[in-house]
C-alpha cells in the first residue's frame, strides 16, 4: 500500500500516463494508461490485484514524445521489460546517430517517439551481439552490455548528469537512470536521476509467522550474497524497508539467483 500511494503522490508532479509490468509464467504483462495514475480508477484496480515476483511500475513526466499510449513506459520486447528516468539532451538532433547502434532486425519494433525507447533498443542490441535475446542471459553479460551501451550512448549526446549541481530541468541535462529485467534478473543503472535500492527490513512484521522468514530479511547483504527481495525506486518509500542511495554512475542489480550484484 506504501507502494501505491507513492505513485498516486508522484502522479500528480508526473501527470503524462502510467504503466505497471508484472511477470506470470514467465511471460511478461504490460497495462498502460496515458491518463494520470491519480486520475485513472484503472491504476487503483491494476495495483490491488498484482502479485508477481517481478514487478514494475512507472509514472511517467514526458520530456520527449507526446502523451500517448506508445510513449508510456514500461518497454517490452520479449521476456525484456525496461522503464527510465531520464532525458536526452538534444534528442531530435541526436536521434539519427543513436538510431544507427540499433539492431537491424530490432528497430523495425520501435513504435513511440521516446528518447526512453530508443535508449531500451540500444541496450537490447548490445545484448543482441553475444547472446540471443530469446534465451537466457547470465546477469555479467547484460551488465558488460549496459555499460558498452551507455559508453557508445555518451559519445554521442555527450556525458551524463553524474552531480547533484546538474539540477532539476531535464532538458538541460543527460540523465540516463533506468531499470531492466527479463523476469528473473534486474540490473539498475544511476544515471544522474536518484535511485534507491532496498534488500531488507529493519524488522518485518510477519517474522513469526512466515515460512519463508531468514536472517537476510533483516540483515544488509554484501557482493554475492542471497537476498530475500530486492527493490529499486526513485524515492524512499514507507514501511519497513531499509533504503540506500545508489551512488551516480553505479550499476547494481540481483541474477536469477537472487544474489545481489553491487560491483
Amino acid at each position: 500500500m506504501s507502494a501505491e500511494n507513492s505513485l498516486v503522490h508522484q502522479s500528480n508532479i508526473h501527470p503524462d500516463g502510467w504503466g505497471v509490468a508484472y511477470y506470470m509464467a514467465g511471460a511478461p504483462h504490460i497495462i498502460k494508461s496515458d491518463i494520470s495514475a491519480f486520475k485513472d480508477s484503472l491504476f487503483s484496480k491494476v495495483s490491488g490485484i498484482v502479485s508477481s515476483q517481478t514487478v514494475i511500475a512507472h509514472i511517467r513526466k514526458a520530456t520527449e514524445g507526446e502523451v500517448n499510449i506508445l510513449n508510456t513506459h514500461p518497454f517490452q520486447f520479449g521476456r525484456w521489460v525496461f522503464a527510465h528516468n531520464g532525458h536526452v539532451r538534444n534528442f531530435n538532433i541526436n536521434r539519427p546517430k543513436l538510431l544507427k547502434l540499433i539492431d537491424g532486425e530490432l528497430s523495425r519494433f520501435i513504435l513511440g517517439t521516446t528518447d526512453s525507447e530508443i535508449l531500451f533498443f540500444i541496450i537490447l542490441s548490445f545484448i543482441k551481439r553475444t547472446n540471443s535475446l530469446e534465451s537466457e542471459v547470465s546477469y555479467s553479460v547484460i551488465k558488460d552490455s549496459v555499460s558498452e551501451a551507455i559508453q557508445e550512448i555518451c559519445k554521442i549526446i555527450g556525458p551524463f548528469c553524474a552531480s547533484d549541481v546538474c539540477g532539476e530541468e531535464a532538458k538541460s541535462e543527460n540523465f540516463l537512470s533506468f531499470l531492466i529485467t527479463d523476469g528473473k534478473m534486474m540490473l539498475a543503472h544511476q544515471g544522474g536521476k536518484p535511485l534507491y535500492y532496498s534488500t531488507y527490513k529493519k524488522r518485518c512484521p510477519e517474522r513469526d509467522t512466515c515460512k519463508s522468514f531468514a536472517t537476510a530479511c533483516e540483515s544488509m547483504a554484501n557482493e554475492d550474497e542471497g537476498v530475500m527481495h530486492f527493490l529499486i525506486s526513485s524515492e524512499p518509500l514507507q514501511g519497513h524497508n531499509v533504503w540506500n542511495l545508489i551512488p551516480p554512475t553505479h550499476i547494481i542489480g540481483v541474477d536469477k539467483n537472487l544474489k545481489l550484484k553491487i560491483k
